[in-house]
């Protein structure tokens, strides 16, 4: 989590009107209904095709080499530790991929890694530095997960408020940060990757996390229920994240 972490300004209003509101988890939706955003679809499906694969690791670590060295040994890594759970079941994989990359990242602020106020990192980017903010952990995290061939509707990053536990100078200050959310079914209580609290816990053991929106290669929503976000064009809102995608492409995580 960093305190520089940027929200863009389509989001900022609803952030701060939003600020004491319940987390918008399935069930438990705030906010006024939105018109669904086409455009965030249209633009995304020029990126990318989207749909199911199968996991291609030599793919993805002979990509590594264009990044260097450390990029090789993280791929090497990741190549080891997906194949013990890559004909598992998905709460396996989560649990694997979620415990990868908080294991293997060490947290640092954007500032620090690239010398940048906010940089959306590749996974074999944040490989290469063996450094993450909490956007790279989740990005990382989202593009093993669609490799090894879960569905991107079941996966959203979420960004949220969070409030910082008690116990440190920063108790109870309340900072932006982001997750990814993992549905195993569309109306589940979803599961909350972060790496912050290692443990995999249903969004409903999460009060610290207050929802402002979520999104993945599909869509975008306002909060982390089912009410779609509209507006003029989203996806250009979200610039960083459609260079994530294409970025992820270049790494091998799909084709």
């Amino acid at each position: 989590m960093a305190d520089n972490l940027a929200m863009p300004a389509v989001f900022h209003v609803a952030a701060v009107a939003g600020r004491h509101a319940a987390p918008s988890w399935p069930g438990v939706l705030w906010g006024r209904v939105w018109r669904a955003g086409w455009r965030w679809v249209l633009v995304l499906a020029a990126v990318m095709s989207l749909g199911a694969q199968a996991w291609d690791p030599e793919r993805i670590v002979q990509a590594a080499a264009r990044r260097g060295e450390q990029a090789v040994a993280g791929a090497q890594a990741l190549r080891q530790a997906m194949s013990a759970v890559q004909s598992q079941d998905e709460m396996s994989q989560t649990v694997a991929v979620n415990d990868f990359f908080n294991r293997r990242l060490q947290y640092r602020d954007d500032i620090d890694i690239w010398g940048q106020v906010d940089y959306w990192a590749s996974p074999l980017e944040a490989l290469q530095k063996g450094m993450a903010d909490c956007e790279d952990y989740a990005i990382a995290k989202y593009f093993t997960l669609t490799a090894l061939g879960m569905p991107h509707r079941k996966l959203r990053l979420v960004y949220v408020r969070a409030t910082l536990a008690a116990g440190g100078a920063a108790a109870g200050v309340v900072q932006p940060h982001m997750v990814l959310a993992y549905y195993p079914t569309p109306e589940a209580d979803p599961y909350v990757m972060d790496n912050l609290v290692g443990e995999l816990r249903p969004a409903s053991r999460r009060p610290d996390l207050s929802p402002v929106f979520s999104f993945n290669a599909e869509g975008l929503w306002e909060g982390a229920g089912p009410v779609p976000v509209a507006g003029a064009g989203p996806a250009e809102r979200l610039s960083r994240w459609r260079d994530a995608l294409v970025k992820a492409r270049q790494d091998g995580f799909f084709q």
